[in-house]
């Protein structure tokens, strides 16, 4: 299967959105089909061989609208769509000046038939209703052009939007006039009299129209930051190609060139420092405040700003592949991901404009037939058919996933999917990897110890065995041997049959000798005896060191201390997630000891430790059924067991990908590896704990801003409707004016997006 995102035009509500999802769903081969009428973009999931993007675009075509590919190169807005969106509103601009003027010179004219009185200082040319006809024409027919196409394309695929109800409301109030203006003596002699609404349909239209002008200028402002993160990358590079230094456009740039940073310079794109020291701050891209120090060898992020010296590094990612463009990416999907909770928004929309035609009818008939008065019951009807709204419904959800996803990046944490957002508000467990989530990840080994004491004249001989075989490992504590040798000055040797064991430790040959090194489980399982060294170890333990054993031909000969230093903000971030109501539990391979150690200096009282990298997802799917001795993958379940629990795993390794999978949301740090974060629902570009909290506090936000959305929307129209039907005019004679419903309709979108832009404001709570 693969996965295509489209561009889609010509949306003007809701139900639109679920017009052209029925579209895309019913072409063979497609499995999935989301259109998001907030961002107006789609996300279809197809099978190649049974059909093709084109095909997809051609249903869309079909149905009425417009579908264009979204490149990956293509980073935000093109050219085309600018020009496309700035004409558009444009347009937009122009009716709603012609629509303003003329409903104001007609409300002006209808002044003495609204009042009953005789206003001398009005022209009596002004009333005509032959003036006020062809003065209407433009409004109806050319700034109500839109509401007439789409709702004709709507009626040829038998489907209805929100165009069709503004179409029939407004063409209900002018043609009845247009009737009242050529046979008034028709009126009369069926005893009723000509009643003129030529201000009520160019007021409503001029209305609407202002609604939707004001809506996309809201709406743009949701895409805020993207554009930020756009207007992020540097325009220019200056790099050093043939001897020569030469000022290059960014798309210019290649892997392998050797860029040069000045002080107070945008750094172009990713690299490797190969020569120069220098202060970066890196903010704008990973939410960190403090600018952190680079060396030759470090990795710098296209975007960040140099800050104090000069220095060259070497392009290692350029272009779509870059961390800036990768973030802009995954940002543009989450906004146009659906959250769960939208689904009842798109339940509603599928039957509401059809619901609300028949309640208009039903409008019309019954206050026709009971008070016998025409002109009651078409101004109920047009009321009906005015205020209904099902855009509000639609934008409650995707305005506001738009604006906290974006929210989001700004802070460094990076959303996949409007799902994920929704979830982590949900999260009750949060399971803490240690090494490199609670601890830095750099661990260096601070004790050696021999059989025959600290110092003595084995100790380079043993220490050159050893590091000649971790030098094949990639694991954190093999490094950490591998750069203590180093230190020691010592000279690596050949290994021969070198194996690794997962959680457990490695072992080959170094000169005819065969060299294990790893846990003290694995060497007892191996029948190997520890008891020589076990006071030691209990020493090292203790205080909080992780142990490695060290054994030659079958007998140990030292063990290792190895140290990995907490990060500074891990104790006071986890104290705000428990505070946050979390219960939080720390997942590691490491001994019980050591890993007990470190968690009593963290504050986390649940441990779960000598855990083999093959069982973290398992102990994953335990805790979120809610019993431990549970192997079964829970994920895949269809019903929840009655104690699961909503759970987050948070971890940066290879080793952890399967578990970040498991987890109901899986955080990656963002300085691990990209199989972790591949595998991750959210990541966190820098290594700071407090970056969870602050996803949590997010998704908060948002859910609740989502929540205020629909409760506006849905009361919206569940009031609104009934008193536009005319319910209250028994009680206190009064009836809804369609100028008013016109209004109220306009603005209620308007409403709902200016909620969602509050979540701007979001700012996360310091943990304490």
């Amino acid at each position: 299967m693969e996965t295509v995102n489209l561009k889609l035009r010509g949306m003007s509500c809701a139900a639109c959105a679920n017009s052209i999802e029925r579209a895309i769903r019913a072409v063979p081969g497609v499995s999935a089909s989301s259109v998001n009428f907030g961002v107006e973009q789609g996300t279809v999931t197809y099978d190649p061989r049974k059909t093709t993007v084109e095909v997809i675009q051609n249903a869309v075509k079909d149905a009425g609208y417009v579908a264009s590919l979204q490149e990956e190169e293509s980073i935000g807005e093109d050219a085309a769509e600018k020009a496309a969106r700035a004409a558009e509103t444009r347009a937009l601009n122009r009716k709603v000046g012609v629509g303003a003027i003329v409903s104001l010179i007609l409300a002006i004219g209808s002044l003495s038939a609204m009042t009953g009185l005789k206003l001398p200082f009005i022209p009596g040319w002004l009333s005509n209703p032959w003036f006020q006809l062809m003065l209407t024409a433009p409004v109806q027919f050319w700034c109500g052009y839109s509401f007439y196409r789409n709702a004709w394309k709507a009626l040829k695929r038998h489907a209805a939007t929100m165009d069709t109800l503004i179409a029939l409301g407004t063409s209900a109030a002018y043609f009845y006039s247009v009737f009242a203006t050529l046979f008034p003596q028709f009126l009369l002699h069926q005893g009723l009299m000509p009643e003129f609404y030529y201000e009520t349909a160019a007021i409503v239209i001029t209305l609407i129209l202002l609604g939707r002008l004001f809506e996309a200028r809201a709406r743009g402002q949701t895409l805020e930051a993207i554009r930020k993160l756009i207007g992020l990358q540097a325009r220019e590079a200056r790099i050093i190609r043939n001897g020569q230094e030469m000022q290059v456009p960014i798309q210019d740039v290649q892997i392998h060139d050797v860029v040069v940073v000045r002080p107070g310079e945008k750094i172009p794109v990713d690299g490797e420092i190969v020569e120069g020291i220098s202060t970066i701050d890196e903010s704008m891209v990973t939410g960190e405040s403090v600018p952190s120090k680079k060396h030759v060898g470090d990795e710098v992020i296209g975007a960040t700003l140099n800050k104090t010296g000069s220095f060259k590094f070497r392009a290692t990612r350029v272009g779509k592949d870059t961390v800036l463009a990768q973030i802009v990416k995954l940002v543009q999907e989450a906004q146009g991901s659906k959250a769960p909770i939208q689904r009842l928004a798109d339940q509603v929309t599928g039957w509401f404009v059809p619901v609300v035609i028949a309640i208009a009818i039903a409008t019309f008939v019954i206050w026709f037939l009971t008070m016998g008065n025409l002109t009651l019951a078409l101004i109920a009807t047009v009321g009906v058919l005015i205020i209904a709204c099902p855009c509000a419904l639609g934008l409650a959800t995707p305005t506001s996933v738009m604006v906290g996803t974006g929210k989001g990046a700004e802070n460094g944490i990076l959303i996949k999917g409007a799902e994920s957002l929704e979830l982590a508000h949900q999260i009750q467990t949060i399971v803490l990897d240690k090494t490199g989530t609670i601890t830095q990840g750099k661990p260096t080994v601070t004790d050696f110890v021999t059989t025959q004491g600290t110092a003595n004249r084995n100790e380079l001989k043993l220490l050159r065995l050893v590091a000649s075989v971790e030098r094949n490992s990639e694991h954190p504590l093999a490094e950490a041997v591998v750069n203590y040798a180093k230190t020691q000055q010592v000279e690596f040797a050949t290994v021969h049959d070198f194996e690794a064991i997962a959680g457990s430790g490695v072992r080959g040959m170094v000169s005819d000798r065969r060299v294990q090194i790893g846990t003290q489980r694995w060497f007892h399982e191996l029948g190997i005896p520890t008891e020589a060294l076990q006071h030691e170890r209990d020493r090292l333990e203790a205080i909080g060191k992780t142990v490695i054993w060290l054994a030659v031909d079958g007998e140990v000969q030292a063990i290792m201390g190895i140290a990995d230093a907490i990060k500074p903000s891990s104790a006071q971030a986890i104290r705000a997630l428990q505070r946050l109501g979390l219960e939080v539990v720390m997942l590691t391979g490491d001994n019980r000891s050591t890993a007990e150690t470190i968690a009593r200096e963290v504050g986390i009282s649940h441990v779960i430790a000598e855990v083999r990298p093959d069982q973290k997802a398992d102990v994953i799917a335990s805790l979120q059924r809610g019993k431990p001795d549970t192997r079964t993958n829970f994920k895949q379940a269809k019903v929840r067991h009655p104690q699961a629990r909503i759970l987050a795993m948070v971890g940066d390794g290879i080793n952890d990908a399967p578990a970040l999978a498991q987890a109901d949301v899986g955080i990656a740090i963002g300085t691990g590896t990209d199989v972790a974060i591949a595998a991750s629902d959210i990541t966190l570009i820098s290594g700071d704990l407090q970056s969870i909290v602050t996803a949590i506090q997010l998704s908060r936000a948002t859910m609740q801003n989502i929540r205020q959305n629909l409760f506006f929307a849905f009361i919206y129209n569940v009031a609104g409707i009934p008193i536009a039907a005319g319910i209250l005019f028994p009680f206190f004679g009064w009836l809804l004016s369609p100028i008013l419903a016109g209004g109220a309709m306009a603005f209620s979108s308007v409403s709902v997006v200016t909620n969602a832009l509050r979540l701007r404001k979001f700012q996360p709570k310091a943990a304490t």
